[in-house]
This record gives structure tokens, sequence and C-alpha cells, in this order.
């Protein structure tokens, strides 16, 4: 195995190439999490991973229907997971985070008894499967004089979805809204906690393998003796690969021998085909890296990705009727690879099910 077997490995066993999942929440299971502080990126990143012509509206529909959840599970990062994972994933993984977070909160003055009204007022407003938005959700804790300012309102947001009391809802015009957790998805299961590293090594290097130990404690936040437990408690039902002297995990019935040689695609930011990897050279050169790729407010912009390699980024711009795609490449393309770029823009076109203009 090289590194450019690693790279076209990791787009079919993300279902990047030769998509094999039927259903959104079969993608976003498959994967254990997908990235999602950009919302319509992580709806593009789920619905590119899903066959029969996935659309915009089908993704959002799942989320209507609560089959994935958008909350806070890992690194304080939202992320879509499926809603049966959600309650064990946020059991084993936030607690860390909270940890680390308590200096801060200690400087906004949010200490145990303004977080314990907080969850009160919530859970007084939101119960019976009632949906409020984070502005009347701001408004509800002003009126309790309960301040708001300097972040105090979202990190409180923030704070109590990691502890498993609320989560993204759907959305009431284009505003999201809030709901309990244990009424939103009630089908929710809890793990024991060996069991749920276990499963959460399984569903990574299933989902996102060839992949190593350092990138896996990247993506989850654990500890690194944790991970490494994790690991160990799957190793059977793993295969490792040394290159170059690094070793890599991936599933068992992963194929050695996957080609997607010269095929294009258009990646959100934030997508988990780099952003699912401590060490992203393998998709991407240094020289590009970081700032080919970021912008000024520090988000990973859209990529376009051909033989495995980030080769440009690429924005839209949505409006009623039709979507603008600008792409912009690091170095000039052939006649056929910008056919290959229009093809995959048609593709993000009918996803979003409007006119294209590139």
């Amino acid at each position: 195995m090289t590194r450019r077997d690693i790279a076209y490995s990791r787009l079919w066993n993300q279902q990047i190439s030769g998509t094999r999942f039927q259903t959104v929440q079969e993608a976003v299971s498959a994967l254990g999490a997908i990235q999602a502080q950009d919302y319509l990126g992580a709806l593009w990143a789920i619905g590119l991973r899903v066959k029969k012509d996935a659309t915009e509206m089908a993704v959002e529909q799942a989320v209507a229907e609560r089959k994935i959840i958008r909350t806070w599970p890992m690194r304080g990062t939202l992320h879509f997971v499926a809603a049966r994972d959600v309650r064990w994933m946020l059991q084993l993984l936030t607690p860390r985070i909270i940890a680390a977070g308590a200096g801060r909160f200690e400087r906004l003055e949010l200490d145990s008894g303004v977080l314990a009204r907080c969850r009160k007022l919530f859970i007084r407003a939101l119960r019976d499967n009632r949906q409020m938005t984070r502005n009347a959700m701001m408004h509800l804790l002003e009126k309790e004089r309960i301040s708001t300012v300097e972040m105090r309102g979202y990190h409180v947001l923030w704070r109590l979805a990691q502890e498993g009391l609320l989560c993204f809802a759907g959305r009431q015009g284009k505003q999201h809204t809030f709901a309990l957790l244990e009424e939103w998805a009630p089908e929710a299961v809890g793990l024991e906690r060996d069991a749920a590293l276990a499963e959460l090594a399984r569903r990574y290097f299933a989902g996102h393998g060839p992949a190593t130990l350092q990138d896996f404690v990247w993506w989850t936040g654990l500890k690194i003796s944790d991970a490494k437990a994790a690991v160990e408690s799957v190793s059977s039902q793993l295969r490792r690969e040394e290159v170059e002297g690094i070793s890599y995990w991936m599933a068992q019935e992963m194929p050695l021998n996957v080609s997607v040689m010269d095929a294009l695609y258009l990646l959100p930011g934030f997508d988990e085909y780099l952003l699912g990897y401590r060490d992203r050279s393998v998709a991407l050169e240094p020289k590009h890296a970081p700032k080919a790729i970021i912008d000024a407010n520090g988000t990973l912009l859209s990529t376009i990705v051909l033989d495995g390699r980030v080769v440009g980024t690429w924005k839209r711009v949505l409006n009623r009727q039709e979507v603008l795609i600008t792409a912009r490449t690091f170095a000039p393309l052939s006649k056929s690879r910008t056919k290959s770029l229009k093809a995959a823009s048609e593709l993000y076109g009918r996803f979003a099910g409007r006119a294209l203009a590139i």
C-alpha cells in the first residue's frame, strides 16, 4: 500500500467514490459522525454519499424525521450523528470538553446555579415536543434576567447540549430550532464505557480507514490511553498496514486495490475527507495547506478533489432558482478535467434543486 492507495481507499471507504449507502441515516451511522458547523455543506457531505440521486430536501427530511441529530458530540464542534448513537457518544466524549471549558464558564460567570436555572427554564419551555429558535431561547433567558451577552447564551446552549439535555431539531423557515434530546431522539441508547470505546473505534476505522491511531485521537478528542484501548479491543476486526513506517488501520473487508484515477469531486468545507484526520498530507500537499484552503475567518473552504488530492477550492452562491459555482484551481485543468468539473458541478446543482451557472 502506498500513500496514493491510502487516498483512493479513503475515497472509497467514505463512500465518496462509488457510494453504496441507500439512506441518509445509513451514511451518517457508517461514518460515526459527519462534521456539521456549515449546515448546507453538511447536507451536501451526506447527500454525496447516498445513492438514488439524493437531494438537499431529502437530507433535511431525515433531520425533520429525527433520523439524524445535529449536536456537539466531540471536540466541541457540531456534527450530525445517527439518532440511535447520540446518547452514548455524548456520554463518552463530552466530559473532557466540559472540563476543559470550566475556566471559560467561570470567566463568563456561568456557575452551577445559573446553569441549573437555565435547565429548568428550557425543560419547562420545550417539554411535550416543542421547539424554539435560538433567538427565542435567548429572549427567554433575558426575560428571566440571565444575561446572554459576550456569547454567554451560546455557551449555555453548547453546554446543555453536551450534557444531553438539548439538541438541534428541525428548521422553522431559515431558523434552526432546539428541542429536548430525550423527546427528539427517544430511541437514543447508552452504552457502558468500554463498549462505547470499542464501538467508536470500530465505526471510525470502518468508515474512515486507512487511518492511524493519532488520526483517531484527533477525531474523537479521547486521551491517547483510551484511544489505544479502544483500538486494541477491536483489533481482531481490523487490518493493519505499514506505509512508510506508519501503521494504518482499516476494516478487514476493505479491498486493497481501489482505483479512482482521474475522478473529480466537489467536497464541502469541513468534509470528513480532510477533517477526519490529524495528518491530511495524503490528500493535501503541504504547500497548499492551510493558506490555500482556509479563508480569513478560519473557515475551511469547499475543495475540489482530483485523483485523491485537493487541487483547488470552490464556492456556491444560492438564490431561489439558481446556484452559481465559482471554482479556483491551484493549476490549470486540462480540457477533459474541465468537463469533469462541470459534471461534478451539475451533480451539486441537482442536489440543491437549482439550475446551474459556473
